[in-house]
C-alpha cells in the first residue's frame, strides 16, 4: 500500500534529490556504491521497475493519481513514500510543470564489465564522446528497435540514465544492455579492445575512402561493433585510423552530414538485418 504524503514545506531534505540535486551529485548520492537516478512518466518508470531497478520514493502530481497509468506504478512501487502536491506547487519545487504526472526516484546498479556484456553479442553501438543526452537517449531508441544487442559509452558521453536521455530512449535504457568503457582503456586500446573480444569495427565518418553500408564484409562479420562519434567533430582520428572499416552513409542534394542520432538508426537499420532480429 502507498505511504502518500502530502507537500507542505518545499524545503524538506526529501525533496532534494528532485529539485535541488543535480544529475551528477545523484549519480554520486551513495558514492562509493552506485548512486540514484530521476525517472520521468509512466512509461519509462515503468521500464525500469521490469528491468528490476529499485524505487526509492515518488513525486506525483495530485490530480494525475486516479490516471489509470499512475495508479499501476504507484501500485508496483509498494510501500515507498509518494510525495503529493498540486501543478501549481510542483511547478514551483521543479522549476516546470510535471505535465506527465509523475516522477520516480531509483537506484542504480552496478555496471557489467565490457567483456561479461558482449560475451553473447553480435551487434554492439560504441559511443564516443557523445555528450548530448537527447542522441544518447536516441541512439538507444534506435538500437532497441533495430537489433542492437549492447551499448558501449566512453566515461565522458551523457549518462544513459539522465533524465532527458531516459526520457527520449522511452525508457529503452532499461531494455538494452549497457556499460562505460574505462577511459584508460579506450585511449590505450580503442577498437583495439573490442577486437579482443571478437569484433571487427565500422566506424562511421565523413571520408572518401569508405565502404558502402551495404558492403558484404560487413554483412558478414559474425560480430561488429558500430562505433559513433561526438556531435560535430565525429570520431577521433585515432580512433578512426584503428578500426577495420571505415563507413559513410551516402547523402543527396548536397547534405553533408547527419545528426548523430539519425545517422546511427540507418547504420543500425542496414548492419543489423538478420542477425538479432527479424
Amino acid at each position: 500500500m502507498n505511504h502518500f504524503i502530502p507537500i507542505t514545506d518545499l524545503n524538506i531534505p526529501e525533496l532534494d534529490i528532485y529539485a535541488r540535486l543535480s544529475e551528477v551529485q545523484l549519480l554520486r548520492y551513495h558514492e562509493p556504491s552506485p548512486g540514484l537516478f530521476i525517472a520521468e512518466t509512466a512509461k519509462v518508470i515503468g521500464r525500469a521497475l521490469d528491468a528490476g531497478y529499485q524505487p526509492v520514493s515518488l513525486l506525483a502530481n495530485e490530480q494525475q493519481l486516479r490516471q489509470p497509468e499512475i495508479r499501476e506504478i504507484l501500485c508496483r512501487c509498494g510501500e515507498v513514500p509518494v510525495y503529493t502536491a498540486s501543478g501549481e506547487v510542483l511547478r514551483k519545487l521543479n522549476g516546470f510543470p510535471l505535465t506527465r504526472g509523475l516522477l520516480c526516484a531509483l537506484r542504480r546498479r552496478p555496471l557489467p564489465q565490457v567483456a561479461e556484456l558482449c560475451a553473447d553479442a553480435r551487434r554492439i553501438a560504441v559511443l564516443e564522446h557523445v555528450t548530448n543526452p537527447t542522441n544518447v537517449g536516441a541512439i538507444f531508441r534506435s538500437a532497441a528497435a533495430l537489433g542492437v544487442d549492447a551499448v558501449l559509452l566512453t566515461e565522458d558521453c551523457a549518462d544513459p540514465l539522465y533524465r532527458r536521455a531516459a526520457r527520449v530512449s522511452m525508457g529503452t535504457v532499461f531494455q538494452i544492455p549497457w556499460t562505460l568503457i574505462p577511459e584508460e582503456d579506450w585511449q590505450m586500446e580503442g577498437p583495439r579492445l573490442l577486437s579482443g573480444l571478437g569484433f571487427r569495427s565500422a566506424a562511421l565518418a565523413l571520408r572518401e575512402d569508405t565502404l558502402s553500408l551495404e558492403d558484404p564484409r560487413l554483412k558478414q562479420a559474425e560480430r561488429l561493433a558500430i562505433l559513433l562519434g561526438a556531435e560535430g567533430d565525429g570520431l577521433s582520428e585515432e580512433t578512426i585510423a584503428r578500426c577495420d572499416y571505415t563507413v559513410c552513409i551516402p547523402m543527396a542534394h548536397g547534405v553533408d552530414s547527419l545528426n548523430v542520432a539519425a545517422a546511427s538508426a540507418v547504420a543500425f537499420w542496414e548492419l543489423c538485418k538478420g542477425t538479432s532480429f527479424v
